[in-house]
């Protein structure tokens, strides 16, 4: 019987008699084993660091425990090892890992659980970026390679600069398995006779082409479907072309010269019988829309590789964003990350020029794990954050213990933190982390099964010198109304 989540949830006791959770269970716990091998047989030394520990901005909002000790001071729950481990470096140590539990205070998601999560959390010293991705990958093969029959990408595995990937996939998270790549097609319509893409050119977008290798034999209603498809996710139209004999047909077709049909056949890598679909905007959004529409065309032309495991990593990230939200640059992944340049580039270039030392490595079109190389020195780190608004004092005040150990020398060290949860789930072949997870919470942050969260005593509540609010205690009062 298929009995809704909450009620197997609620009885996970019972739940996890069933055939297929206890075989992903068991997979889950082979899988673990297997990487805690071949890391201590590749040189590494586990550790286990602190579960409390000091709040700091790491993208999520921390889990907060009150102290009684110290009446209105609070611990965090981590949520990631990160200056740990770098501190773990500072103090002398060369390779570190552990399977570390992680705390984020974030909405579920199918592959996401809402309050902890697991990580096999690596840092090595005296490395460089290329050290690092040679030290991972023939683990992350090895136990892919153990765990199924299905083809797994030979190491090392292809490494895509983050600018190239947006341009060619449209995410930083590309699918390998479709073989379709995007191009940048701008050039190509900039003096053409399509007025809707040139004048949007002019003002500054973008045009990206995305091949549809053998949709040239498609009906009509292919292309009306996919141009839906493109409506449905924002896009205002999806112009295509269709190639045949040496020339284009198509609505379009008729407004691109013979040079400029050629131009599109050359960067786009397509011939006749094939297609191609455009998308025009400002450049995010040109490059999300033909990512979309990439993955959508080979689902729909079957050119999806089914079975198999395709690696990539992700490589030169931007060290630095525009928040346009709040008007301001901040870190666009590890605020932790060595600039390439050092120091040097934080002086002298535009911060929205600057590329970090940061790799994430990528399967299936599922992020697996994100990495840099650290920085290091107390000087560039305190520049680093300066630029994204934080003062000295806010470093010394939220990073006290890693700004304290690079005054004293800390050797250059980086690492990474592949996601064991996602390891299991594509390996169990599951979409959902609470399928390979043992007592999972709920899409609503609850243990249905234990009851958590819940009320404490009062007696419990004063000895933290903690109160509660009106509105919380006015939920409170609903709820065991509603409950009586």
């Amino acid at each position: 019987v298929d009995y809704p989540e909450d009620v197997r949830l609620r009885y996970r006791f019972l739940d996890l008699r069933r055939e297929e959770m206890q075989r992903n269970i068991v997979l889950r716990s082979k899988i673990i084993h297997s990487i805690r091998q071949r890391m201590v047989d590749s040189g590494f030394t586990e550790f286990q660091t602190p579960i409390l520990t000091a709040s700091s901005p790491e993208g999520a909002r921390d889990f907060l425990v009150p102290s009684r000790l110290h009446p209105g001071e609070f611990y965090a729950l981590p949520q990631a090892p990160q200056q740990f481990k770098q501190l773990v470096m500072a103090a002398g140590f060369d390779r570190y890992f552990q399977i570390a539990p992680c705390f984020r205070d974030e909405d579920a998601r199918a592959d996401r659980s809402p309050g902890e999560f697991y990580q096999l959390d690596v840092e090595m010293s005296f490395v460089t970026q290329d050290d690092v991705l040679e030290a991972i990958e023939p683990v992350i093969h090895g136990v892919f390679d153990e765990f199924t029959d299905r083809p797994v990408t030979a190491a090392p595995f292809p490494r895509i600069p983050y600018a190239e990937a947006m341009l060619e996939f449209g995410s930083d998270k590309p699918d390998l398995r479709n073989p379709i790549r995007n191009a940048d097609a701008t050039a190509a319509f900039a003096e053409s006779d399509f007025k809707i893409f040139r004048e949007q050119i002019a003002k500054g977008a973008v045009a990206r082409a995305i091949p549809a290798p053998g949709a040239g034999a498609k009906p009509r209603s292919f292309f009306d479907k996919m141009i839906g498809f493109a409506q449905d996710n924002g896009a205002k139209g999806l112009a295509y072309v269709i190639f045949e004999n040496g020339a284009g047909k198509g609505p379009i077709a008729k407004l691109l010269k013979e040079e400029e049909q050629a131009a599109i056949c050359e960067l786009a890598g397509v011939g006749d019988g094939d297609a191609v679909f455009f998308t025009c905007a400002e450049q995010g959004e040109a490059e999300r829309l033909a990512g979309l529409v990439r993955t959508r065309a080979g689902q729909e032309l079957g050119l999806v590789e089914e079975n198999a495991f395709r690696f990539c990593w992700i490589v030169d990230y931007p060290m630095y964003e525009y928040d346009e939200t709040a008007k301001k640059i901040d870190f666009s992944h590890n605020p932790f990350s060595m600039p390439q340049g050092g120091r040097e580039a934080l002086d002298s270039m535009d911060p929205l020029d600057i590329l970090a030392y940061q790799y994430d490595i990528v399967c299936n079109g599922v992020e697996l794990c994100s990495g840099a190389i650290r920085n290091h020195e107390p000087g560039t780190m305190v520049k680093a954050f300066e630029i994204a608004g934080y003062t000295a004092q806010d470093v010394e005040d939220r990073f006290g213990a890693l700004y304290d150990a690079f005054k004293y020398g800390c050797p250059p060290h980086g690492g990474l933190a592949p996601g064991i949860d996602r390891i299991v789930m594509l390996l169990a072949d599951e979409p959902n982390i609470r399928e390979v997870t043992l007592f999972p919470m709920n899409q609503q942050a609850q243990d249905l099964m234990m009851g958590a969260p819940n009320t404490v005593s009062p007696q419990q509540l004063r000895e933290l010198n903690i109160r509660l609010s009106g509105d919380a205690e006015k939920r409170l009062q609903e709820k065991a109304e509603g409950q009586g």
